[in-house]
């Protein structure tokens, strides 16, 4: 395989989770009679410009179908980050209602509605139809397609260039991210400024969150990487944040290579602490299936020792994640005996590849597990509080990742 940034022989690997299906194909009852179709699962590392990347074996079209069921708006917590997000960068940029945002990967306008509130010209870009739906039903206005150079083009052709470009948790998502980056370009209007967020590649590693890769990942991202791919589009990283979303991600501020403001230091200060961490070092990417491997002997034990104890454990949360570490760990529901989720789109259906069933929130109420696994441990503290209930017969909380742990 070549690099998908700049095409050099791809040799070393970062781990290989085995086969997994989708990690959002969430299947029916009826879908259960089917064949199930599986994957291999690798993440391997470019060592020439340090990208790392899932080993090409899916089309993007097959994972962002029409019946796509993430939502952003099913999580408080990422509502209200968005909710900040543009209260902070309206007086940033000195947006007003002759600016225009662009967002890419607007899924169910969980963020375009805030700019809409406010009357300030917005469109989303979102090609999966299940998401793009809900967004146009608050008033948002959405191109159905996936975003590149060529859809940049035609935005820019019809005076559609942007003094903000918003890309949230789409980079790593994009098969092409040269192409994707073009499009980033050429939408973005003289002096304008593009906002991405991803997570960032250093917390993965340092933290061993193997459950962010699925096959939706394409790449893996450090401030390095990010910034050689901008430059190859003419673009430069004028700032950077790092984040608490998603376990730690980065919020990248662009523009074009030749914009007036000078770059903050904090980029040159990221890039050379990932340098120090090791993310230039391939010895750091080969010590990490082993680490990886351990978090999943101690999870199979614990579930392995309440099962024989009698006790039973259900999940909370049937996130992508999840479906990762399920998959890799090989679990079933005799392990694991259901998944609780709030969102209505994914109720009544089961987890692809363990064909765990996802129920209403309302069942750990009913069915009383001993053990609640919360699988989307970014959003751990919202999912404990929301749950508190269990502690009422002695339920408690576990995470696998970084390590096994319970909360009482």
């Amino acid at each position: 395989m070549r690099c998908r940034h700049c095409g050099a022989f791809i040799q070393h690997g970062l781990v290989d989770l085995g086969f997994a299906p989708p990690s959002n194909s969430y299947l029916s009852e009826r879908d259960l009679e089917r064949p199930e179709k599986h994957f291999p699962l690798r993440v391997l590392v470019c060592d020439q410009c340090w990208l790392v990347q899932t080993q090409d074996f899916v089309d993007a079209e097959d994972l962002f179908n029409p019946e796509y069921a993430y939502f952003s708006s099913t999580s408080r917590v990422w509502l209200d980050h968005a909710a900040r997000f543009v209260n902070s960068i309206i007086p940033k940029l000195n947006l007003t209602k002759d600016s225009f945002v662009l967002e890419v990967a607007s899924n169910d306008g969980y963020l375009l509605k805030n700019f809409v509130e406010l009357e300030i010209p917005c469109l989303g870009i979102e090609p999966t139809n299940s998401t793009a739906s809900v967004a146009e039903e608050n008033g948002i206005t959405v191109v159905r397609e996936f975003f590149g150079e060529k859809l940049g083009k035609q935005l820019a052709a019809t005076g559609r260039v942007a003094d903000l470009i918003v890309a949230n948790n789409v980079y790593a998502h994009v098969p092409n991210i040269n192409d994707f980056t073009l499009g980033l370009k050429v939408a973005l209007k003289a002096g304008g400024t593009i906002t991405l967020e991803f997570p960032h590649l250093l917390r993965l590693i340092e933290e061993i969150q193997f459950d962010t890769v699925y096959h939706e990942h394409f790449s893996y991202l450090s401030l390095y990487s990010v910034s050689r791919i901008f430059e190859a589009a003419g673009l430069r990283v004028l700032d950077v944040e790092e984040l608490p979303t998603h376990g730690g991600s980065l919020r990248v501020f662009g523009c074009h290579l030749e914009d007036v403001r000078e770059s903050s230091p904090t980029v040159e200060f990221l890039i050379a602490r990932e340098a120090n961490e090791g993310l230039r070092d391939i010895a750091t990417y080969q010590a990490f299936q082993v680490k990886v491997n351990r978090i999943k002997d101690e999870l199979l034990s614990f579930l392995l020792e309440q099962k024989r104890l009698g006790k039973r454990v259900a999940g909370f949360g049937a996130a992508a994640k999840g479906s990762t570490l399920l998959n890799f760990a090989g679990l079933r529901s005799d392990l694991l005996s259901f998944i609780s989720d709030t969102a209505n789109s994914k109720q009544g259906k089961y987890m692809p590849g363990s064909h765990i069933p996802i129920l209403s929130p309302a069942t750990v109420k009913d069915q009383r597990p001993d053990f609640l696994l919360v699988l989307p441990w970014n959003i751990k503290d919202e999912i404990i509080s929301a749950n508190s209930n269990i502690r009422q017969w002695g339920g408690q909380f576990v995470t696998a990742i970084p390590r096994l742990q319970i909360y009482q």
